[in-house]
């Protein structure tokens, strides 16, 4: 309860501070959902952009020099996840580390995506990884290109983002912390569906990735959520619904 509330004074006084210009424009440049969003969610976005820029460990990496740009466009695409929902849900995220371009991983790799070893055949060129009780690694040119495309359906952010949300009631398994045994219920009914879909290589609206495993499921369609909620709402309306009641955002109805 003190930590909660020492938390909470700490984040008030931040947010006495002006939002800076220039980050305002980085939002409006390379975060194009931003301009979805009417004048009160626009506020309370910088706001927990603030926020998260704060309270994370920030490093960049491979030569890379991180600036503000970097920070409040990766910060603004993982905020978009938290806009109807609280800074809580982003607590399994700690450190965040920005690489220029895509990151080498090593053949024996813990953590990767879904969280579980997997063994690859040597080292291999990846764009982002979540560690679960570790960092999130990012590919800074696939987090702008991502981030200002807002028609692709590929967020880079998000979809690691949404695997340390996965964490966060233990292994990434696809089912994020939800508030109740009815949503958990319809979570397993409507997603496993999809997936099962996706993975047997029916032609569904979620890209062909999405069947790797429940994980990357449900990274790829909290990425094509966010990115294009209209087409997903019409092509897969109770995927759509599920998506809408764990995030509490209704980019479709814009």
């Amino acid at each position: 309860m003190i930590f909660r509330w020492l938390t909470e004074r700490r984040r008030s006084r931040l947010l006495e501070t002006p939002f800076p210009e220039d980050w305002r424009g980085y939002l409006e440049a390379n975060v194009k959902a931003y301009r979805l969003l009417d004048e009160e969610e626009q506020q309370r976005l910088r706001d927990l952009v603030k926020v998260f820029i704060a309270e994370k460990h920030w490093e960049g990496c491979g030569g890379l020099e991180l600036d503000d740009e970097m920070r409040v466009t990766i910060a603004g695409s993982a905020c978009l996840m938290i806009l109807g929902r609280e800074h809580d849900l982003m607590r399994e995220v700690e450190s965040i580390l920005v690489y220029p371009s895509s990151v080498m991983a090593p053949e024996h790799v813990a953590g990767f995506f879904d969280g579980r070893a997997r063994v690859v055949d040597g080292p291999t060129a990846v764009l982002g990884l979540a560690h679960h009780g570790g960092p999130v690694v990012l590919a800074w040119d696939s987090v702008l290109q991502g981030a200002k495309n807002d028609r692709d359906g590929n967020n880079l952010v998000i979809h690691e983002m949404a695997h340390k949300i996965d964490f966060i009631d233990g292994e990434a398994d696809g089912t994020p912390p939800l508030e109740s045994s009815a949503a958990r219920r319809a979570w397993a009914e409507v997603c496993a569906k999809a997936f099962l879909a996706r993975k047997s290589g029916e032609d569904t609206f979620l890209r062909a990735y999405a069947g790797t495993n429940e994980a990357e499921f449900f990274a790829v369609a909290s990425e094509v959520f966010f990115e294009k909620p209209k087409q997903l709402k019409r092509a897969e309306p109770e995927l759509y619904e599920v998506l809408l009641a764990f995030y509490k955002l209704d980019l479709a109805a814009r």
